[in-house]
This record gives structure tokens, sequence and C-alpha cells, in this order.
């Protein structure tokens, strides 16, 4: 049952009329890390090289391996963004032409749910969800600042996933999911703290996309270098999630428009139209057609925060390679792909289109709140499914089924 639901994508509408009646589980939500979320438990011996706060200019800015981060330009968080103030933008409408800074509005002190659990779970409550799969705010674009210095970086996700053990848990009454980052510079330490976090009962967690750092440079996650830390995962049944944040393209974006570092929020025309879809694109079809999931069945992977726009291409484009070179593969890559990746679109992409390339029970409901470039309200994911035509059947099975699923530890299997 919906009442008064909206025609306009992303208009203001009766907040106290939701736009499903049942609890919904969102498979993109954030906090904002506490200022000690990196330091708390860092080695002392790796503090220097790793994040520390300085104070310049009057403004306390995050140093990382010893040089000013800009990936988030406030890392403190204090003020910041109300929820969705962004939507509009990201939607591709801005008709008063504004900038960035005044796109962003009014912000306002920091919440007590953006870094306390009991108050997040109070939220959400309110929002009508009954669970979700938690992601750093800064943290996606900690690698990238530290992949120089590989020591440095696994101490810093080290204290990182401890710290976040700490303030969130890892699956939190069974309904806040958090997930450990981890790195797979150093593929012994990932198996290490993999292990640790699995007996943390983490259920989910975040592995960086785009090429992975290792000590003879840029690689594909799907080498076989990495297999001891892919077969932990394969054994163990838990969730990969490939979240948006800093993959390292600045370095393939420069050659068209030098940039020095990567900045959130930093947006140019060329760069908004070339940028957003290479990164899971590339990572996922490297995954496929190098065999991962052949090597490792059980396997599954959600993309998280980077749209679906890529997906039909790249369905198209494996389905060319497997006609072409069908000895190159040990099965299907389409139905390989369907059946380990889970993908959550942007509210904006084209529902029907990716419910007829991918199925229904491979999309995933994520608002990415509280961020400013998500929704206000989670649960008006809703809205946009059904402007798509969904029927009711799938969008309950999209917005309160499917994410819930990947916080068991199990297999791809069962379609």
């Amino acid at each position: 049952m919906t009442a008064n639901i909206t025609d306009m994508p992303g208009a203001p509408r009766d907040t106290a009329a939701p736009a499903v009646d049942y609890t919904t589980f969102d498979a993109d939500n954030h906090y904002y890390e506490a200022t000690d979320a990196y330091t708390r438990h860092i080695d002392p011996a790796m503090a220097k090289r790793a994040m520390q706060w300085a104070e310049i200019d009057g403004r306390r800015r995050l140093l990382v391996g010893g040089k000013v981060n800009k990936f988030i330009p406030n890392p403190t968080f204090d003020p910041v963004a109300k929820p969705g103030s962004l939507d509009q933008y990201f939607r591709g409408r801005n008709p008063g032409n504004k900038d960035m800074r005044s796109l962003f509005g009014d912000l306002e002190p920091i919440r007590p749910e953006y870094r306390d659990r009991e108050a997040r779970l109070a939220v959400m409550d309110r929002q009508g969800l009954d669970g979700c799969l938690l992601f750093p705010t800064l943290g996606v674009g900690m690698e990238e600042a530290l992949a120089g210095d590989p020591p440095a970086l696994v101490a810093a996700f080290t204290a990182f996933n401890r710290w976040l053990e700490d303030d969130w848990g890892f699956a939190y009454r069974e309904r806040i999911f958090a997930a450990p980052m981890i790195t797979l510079v150093d593929v012994e330490a990932a198996v290490g703290e993999l292990s640790r976090v699995l007996n943390a009962d983490a259920r989910v967690i975040g592995v960086k996309g785009g090429p992975a750092h290792s000590p003879i440079g840029l690689i594909s996650p799907a080498d076989r270098r990495f297999d001891p830390f892919w077969g932990l995962v394969n054994e163990s049944g838990v969730t990969v999630a490939i979240h948006s944040g800093d993959a390292g393209y600045g370095r393939y974006l420069n050659d068209w428009e030098p940039i020095s570092d990567f900045e959130a929020f930093r947006h140019s025309p060329l760069r908004s139209v070339i940028s957003s879809d290479r990164p899971p694109f590339e990572t996922m079809a490297a995954l496929v057609c190098q065999g991962l999931f052949d090597r490792f069945p059980n396997i599954r992977v959600a993309s998280i925060e980077a749209g679906a726009n890529w997906v039909p291409v790249l369905i198209n484009k494996l389905a060319k390679a497997y006609g072409q070179m069908p000895s190159a593969f040990l099965s299907d890559p389409v139905e390989t792909f369907r059946e380990h990746v889970w993908v959550a679109p942007f509210y904006e992409d084209d529902m029907a289109l990716l419910k007829e390339v991918l199925g229904v029970d491979r999309l995933l409901f994520g608002s990415d709140w509280p961020h400013a470039e998500g929704l206000p309200e989670p649960r008006d994911f809703a809205l946009d499914l059904r402007r798509n035509g969904l029927a009711e059947g799938d969008i309950r099975v999209i917005m309160s089924d499917n994410g819930r699923a990947l916080t068991a530890r199990g297999t791809c299997r069962g379609r």
C-alpha cells in the first residue's frame, strides 16, 4: 500500500506518508568518522607515516603520509551538509546554475546519529530501516593516499578497523553491518586482517575498486598472487563490497585534464562525463574475464555507490567476447557476472533496463544516507523504482530482501 506518491522524482512530498509501508534494508548507509578513527589504535611506530591532525592557517587539517589530504574538504565533519542537499544536482538539475558551495546550502552541526550506533538505530526506526550496510565517508579515499608506503597503509587500515569495531561493531544487533576496509597491498597482511575481522563477526568487507596495489606495482585484483585472500573470502562466505571512492583513476584522467589530488565534489564537465563508470566497469570485467569466480565459485561481490549505467554495456561486451573466444572462458561470462555480482544503482538509473539485463534479485537499494548526494528519506528510493514501472513485488525484493541476504555468510548460488 502506498500513499501520497508524487510523480516528480526528488520533489518535496508529505514525509509522513512513506514510499512503502514495510521495513527495508539499505545497502548504502554511511557514518562520519570520529576524528580518532585512524589514530586511536595506530601502531606508535607508524603514527607519523599514517594519519595525523594538524592546525594549519587556523583550520584543523588531516595529514596522510605527512601531506595535507584533500579527499574530503572538511574531514572533521562538523559542520556538515544536510542529508540529500545535492539530490537535485545528481538528478541532472541545477536551474539556478549555482556553484557547488551554494548547492550544499546551510551546513549544520554534526548529529549524534552520524557517530553513535544507538542514536543511529533510533533514526533507522523512524526511517523504516530494518538494517543497513554501513560504509566510511573518509575511509574510501585513504588507500590511494598511502599506497606509496605499504607498511603504513596496512597499519592505518588495521587501526581503522579496530576503531570501527569499537564504535560501530561489525554486526550490531543484526541491524548495522559496518564494513572493515581491507587493502591487498600486502597479501599476507590482508589474509591476517580478514581472518581477524571474520572472527569478530564481519559480514561484509570493503575493498577498493580499480587496479590493486602490490609490491610490483598496480595489477588486477583478480591476479593469482591475491588468491590466498580470495580463497579465505570464498571459504568464509563473507560479502565483498566495492564502494566508490578514490580508485586511483586520477592518474588516467590527468592525461586529459591535470589535477594533482582527488577531491570529493570537485567536478568539471569532462571528468563528470568520462570518470564515473570506468572503475566499476573495469574492475568487474577483470574479475570475470580473469577467472576469479571460476577459481572461487562462492564469492559474492557488491558494487556500491557506483551507479549502474555501466552494467548493460559490460554485459554486451562480455557476450561479444564469449561469442568470439568461447574457449577463453571456463563458463559463460554473462551468467558468471549475473551469478556473482550485486549492484546498487543510482536512483536516477534506468531500473527497468537493469531488471531486464541483470535481474531483480541482483539489484540493491542504497540511499547513501546521510550524504549530501543521497536521499534525504532513504525509502524514497522506491519512488524511482515505481516511476520506472517495476511491480510492487519486485520493489519489495529490492528494497527489503536483497541487501539483507548479503549479511548472511553464504554463497552466490540459488538465484
